[in-house]
């Protein structure tokens, strides 16, 4: 597995850490009592069944399983000193059934990646456990209202701790912004992390009533993973369908599907060279990806017509960056890049189209797109001309700085073209192989 080596010191020192952990709390462990076994049964077979069901989410390359509930409720009944052994049973347990495949083939690749799963998870729930006995509050009887303040203490550090852990290691592996990634994160997922932390209450106050109670916790817990589920394949099924419509245009036009993507690189390396912050960067690469999906409405007498446009068609042809823009605002992942897609034929000096925009009254993302999209027309062939030269097509978009395009954003692209045409990716984030992408924002 070809991880960077700050990569793997990450993951060996939180392995050490995790060791250090469980012989610090295997001294005070003592045998269970019966109640206590019961309820680590229980809990195994629940954390178990979150870990091998939890949730892809195709955008974060990550998964989101019902097992922070899990963790908490035992922290909250059983205290941190059993919490942490249960836990690395379930996790183990999972992993090997999950990575069988790894283990037989590639046991390097296992031991990064299951490794570091259990090793975070441990330190996340050591870290909670901590504060609750640093409180006196371990184990947890939620009899007063100071004890479920105590108890979202827990759930913050347990959520904070555990997101820091997982985004460090991806911003490791990939290169990306640690902060950035973090505070995304929480704000993506913190409604669900609330809802699991209420399930993990819910079992401990069922606890208090009877061990059996407890299995009721497991009705609201199928809920909530249904609920969210549910919500996830709404937004990938609106994904396949602009995958669909993609392929439909490489079918008609095969220019405007690669047309796209080398815009879309293009464009991510501008962003990169002037500065921008990953979040930016990242939805310059989704809106470039997408900028052109309206011409699936424009007629193929139109969009392969080989001559120049008349006036007519040219009315017809405007028409598509709107019809980008409706097509994506209604699902979540393009709704922030609707205006970047909807204005990237706006020009400079306002004689764009559709809504005649000037200088900065463009988006900035819609300026990034355009220059890479008129470097990207020009040196590739098109229905009607050949490409021009390299040194031809520098020279009419320097022609157009100031008028057509932003002279800034024409800048940052003339200091990243050599390193383009000579096929080094300019300032490009080098992605490993074989990187640990199924690692999970709570539990692997």
């Amino acid at each position: 597995m070809n991880l960077p080596v700050r990569a793997r010191v990450y993951i060996y020192f939180f392995g050490l850490l995790a060791l250090a952990v469980l012989v610090y709390y295997g001294r005070d462990l003592s045998f269970p009592s019966r109640d206590q076994m019961l309820v680590i049964a229980i809990f195994l077979v629940l954390g178990f069944l979150s870990e091998v069901y939890a949730i892809r989410i195709p955008t974060y390359e990550l998964e989101i399983s019902g097992s922070i509930a899990i963790c908490l409720a035992a922290l909250f009944i059983l205290g941190p000193s059993l919490a942490v052994f249960v836990i690395l049973l379930t996790t183990i347990a999972s992993e090997l059934v999950m990575r069988w495949s790894y283990l037989r083939e590639q046991p390097a690749r296992f031991f990064h990646v299951a490794g570091f799963n259990i090793a975070q998870l441990i330190v996340t729930v050591a870290a909670a456990g901590m504060l609750l006995s640093f409180a006196q509050h371990a184990p947890l009887a939620l009899l007063f209202v100071g004890d479920y303040l105590w108890a979202f203490a827990a759930f913050l550090c347990y959520a904070g701790v555990n997101l820091s852990l997982v985004t460090g290691i991806v911003s490791l592996i990939e290169q990306k912004s640690f902060s950035y990634g973090l505070v995304k994160a929480f704000k993506d997922f913190f409604l669900q992390y609330i809802s699991l932390f209420a399930s993990a209450l819910l079992l401990a106050v069922l606890y208090s009533v009877s061990v059996w109670h407890m299995l009721l916790g497991i009705v609201p817990l199928v809920v909530v993973h249904v609920s969210f589920r549910s919500y996830l394949r709404i937004q990938i099924e609106a994904r396949k369908v602009f995958e669909k419509v993609s392929r439909l245009l490489d079918e008609r036009d095969s220019y405007t599907a690669v047309h796209s993507s080398e815009v879309a690189d293009l464009a991510v390396k501008i962003a990169k060279e002037m500065g921008l912050s990953q979040g930016e960067i990242e939805k310059t690469d989704i809106a470039a990806r997408v900028h052109d999906i309206g011409k699936i409405a424009v007629p193929d007498s139109i969009l392969l017509k080989r001559g120049k446009l008349n006036e007519e068609e040219w009315a017809v042809m405007k028409r598509h960056p709107l019809i980008s823009a409706e097509l994506i605002e209604g699902l979540d992942l393009y709704r922030p890049v609707v205006d970047a897609v909807r204005h990237e034929h706006e020009h400079w000096d306002g004689s764009g189209y559709p809504d005649g925009l000037k200088g900065e009254q463009i988006p900035l993302l819609s300026r990034i797109i355009a220059v890479a999209d008129v470097h990207n027309a020009l040196s590739t062939d098109r229905p009607y001309r050949k490409a021009f030269t390299y040194e031809r097509t520098i020279e009419m978009i320097k022609e157009m700085r100031g008028t057509t395009l932003d002279p800034m954003i024409v800048d940052a692209l003339l200091r990243v073209l050599p390193a383009v045409e000579e096929g080094t990716p300019a300032g490009a984030d080098l992605l490993p192989q074989d990187t640990p992408r199924s690692v999970r924002v709570n539990s692997k």
